[in-house]
C-alpha cells in the first residue's frame, strides 16, 4: 500500500458572497470593477451614533429550502452565512443539494464558519422584549450561539467531521480559512467549508462600536468615508455581509473533476498581545505572520504579485500596515502593488478576510487587481503602491491577504494560480 503523503495540497472549489454589493459573488466583483460602493448616509444622530457611512444590505438572500420553522432559529449573520455557504456548494459541486458528502465520506467533511460579534443584534432585542414583558424570544438562546452558522451548515449537508466556529474580530475569516487549509493539510479532513458571516444594524450593537471612534467620522462627503491610505481617513465604514469558501485535498478534487479556482500555499497567524484596538507598535507580530505565509507557500519576497490589504481607513492600522509590510518584503514592498477593497465595500469585521480572500482568487483568475478608490491624495507615510489610478492589469501567479484585527489577531494567506500539471 503506498504511504500517505504529507502534508496534502489545499485548493479552492468554490466560494459564495453576500454583502450590500451584491447577493453573489460575481455581483460583488463586478460592482467592484465598476467602481461602485456598498456604503451610503445613514443620520443616525438621533441614537446618540456619530458616524453617517454604513454598508447595510436592504434585503437578505433567498434560502430556498430552509424552512421558515429553521430560518427563525437563525440569528441574520447565520443567514447569510448560510446564503453564502450555499453558492459555494452549488459552485464546487454543481448543486447544493449535491453536496461534499455525495462525493466523500460524511466524517472527512468539515466546517469553520466564524463571526465577530455573533447574533448581537438579536440578543439585544431579545433582552429588551424580556424587561419590558418578562417574556424573551422562544429562539433567543439560538440566537445568541455563537456556532449557530456552523451548526447549520454542517447539518444542512451533512457535514460530520471537523468543526470550529472562530471570534477574532476582523481577523475571523482569514483565521477560518486558515485553520481550515491547516485540516486538510494535516490529512484530517478531505473538503471544508471556511468563512465567516457578520451582521450589525440595530442602534445598540452600532453605537457600542461608534462609541470607540473608529467609525468614519466624515459628516458628509462620501469619497472621504473610506479612503484608505488616505491623507483624509479618519476611520472606517461598518458593513455586514457574509463569504464562505469550498475548500478541498488537491488530488481529492481533480480525482473528482473539480474545476480549481486556486491554491491555497501558506498562513500566518500570530497576536500583538498589545491593545484591545490599537496595533502593536513594533509590528512584529504582523510581520512574523507575513513571513510565516511566505516561508509555508515556498516564496521569496519579490514572489508576491499583489497584496489585498487590510486598508481600514483608519489613522492608526493603514501606516501600521504599510510599515510592516515594508518591514517583512523589504525592498520589494516598493515593488508589490497592492490595495484595499474595504474602499468599496465598507468593513465586513469578521466576513473582511474571507471576502478578500475571494477578491484575490478573483484577481488570479481575471488577472486584474482592483484599485484602491478614494485614494486622491495619499498619506506621505503611506508610500507604497497601492493601485491609485484604476484597476490595473498584470501577470499574477502569488497574492497575499493581510487581515488584523482588535485584541491583536493577525492572519495572513497566500493564494496561488493552480495548474494541473503542477508536480508535488
Amino acid at each position: 500500500m503506498d504511504k500517505e503523503i504529507y502534508p496534502k495540497r489545499v485548493v479552492v472549489t468554490g466560494y459564495g458572497a453576500v454583502t450590500a454589493l451584491g447577493m453573489n459573488v460575481q455581483q460583488n466583483w463586478q460592482a467592484i470593477m465598476e467602481y461602485r460602493l456598498a456604503y451610503r448616509y445613514h443620520d443616525k444622530s438621533a441614537a446618540g451614533i456619530r458616524s453617517r457611512f454604513f454598508a447595510l444590505m436592504d434585503q437578505e438572500p433567498p434560502l430556498d429550502g430552509i424552512s421558515q420553522s429553521t430560518r427563525r432559529r437563525l440569528p441574520r449573520f447565520a443567514r447569510l452565512a448560510l446564503a453564502a455557504a450555499t453558492e459555494a456548494v452549488e459552485m464546487a459541486f454543481s448543486s447544493s443539494s449535491v453536496g461534499p458528502a455525495h462525493f466523500y465520506p460524511s466524517l472527512d467533511c468539515g466546517v469553520i464558519i466564524g463571526s465577530g460579534w455573533g447574533g448581537q443584534d438579536e440578543m439585544l432585542l431579545n433582552n429588551a422584549d424580556y424587561l419590558r414583558s418578562g417574556l424573551g424570544q422562544l429562539f433567543g438562546a439560538f440566537h445568541s450561539m455563537p456556532n449557530i452558522a456552523t451548526a447549520i451548515c454542517s447539518q444542512r449537508w451533512l457535514l460530520r467531521g471537523y468543526q470550529n466556529s472562530p471570534a477574532a474580530a476582523c481577523a475571523t475569516g482569514s483565521i477560518a480559512i486558515g485553520d481550515a487549509f491547516e485540516v486538510i493539510r494535516s490529512g484530517r479532513a478531505s473538503v471544508m467549508l471556511a468563512g465567516a458571516a457578520e451582521s450589525l444594524s440595530g442602534n445598540g450593537t452600532l453605537w457600542n462600536i461608534d462609541v470607540l471612534r473608529v467609525l468614519a467620522q466624515e459628516q458628509h462627503d462620501i469619497t472621504k468615508a473610506s479612503c484608505p491610505f488616505s491623507r483624509d481617513r479618519n476611520g472606517f465604514v461598518l458593513a455586514e455581509g457574509a463569504a464562505v469558501l469550498c475548500l478541498e485535498e488537491r488530488d481529492a478534487a481533480l480525482a473528482r473533476g473539480a474545476a480549481i479556482l486556486g491554491e491555497i500555499k501558506g498562513y500566518g497567524n500570530c497576536s500583538d498581545a498589545f491593545d484591545l484596538t490599537v496595533p502593536a507598535e513594533d509590528k512584529q507580530a504582523r510581520v512574523k505572520s507575513i513571513c510565516q505565509a511566505l516561508d509555508q507557500a515556498g516564496l521569496r519576497h519579490h514572489e508576491v504579485d499583489y497584496i489585498n490589504a487590510h486598508g481600514t481607513s483608519t489613522l492608526l492600522n493603514d501606516l501600521n500596515e504599510t510599515e510592516a509590510i515594508k518591514l517583512a518584503l523589504g525592498q520589494d514592498a516598493y515593488h508589490t502593488p497592492l490595495s484595499s477593497t474595504k474602499s468599496y465595500t465598507g468593513h465586513l469585521i469578521a466576513a473582511s478576510g474571507s471576502f478578500e480572500s475571494i477578491i484575490c482568487l478573483l484577481a488570479l483568475q481575471q488577472q486584474i487587481m482592483p484599485a484602491t478608490c478614494h485614494l486622491n491624495e495619499a498619506d506621505p507615510a503611506c508610500d507604497l503602491d497601492y493601485i491609485r489610478e484604476g484597476h490595473r492589469h498584470g501577470r499574477l501567479r502569488n497574492v497575499m491577504n493581510l487581515s488584523f484585527g482588535f485584541g491583536g489577531a493577525n492572519a495572513v494567506l497566500v493564494f496561488g494560480k493552480h495548474d494541473i500539471e503542477d508536480k508535488e
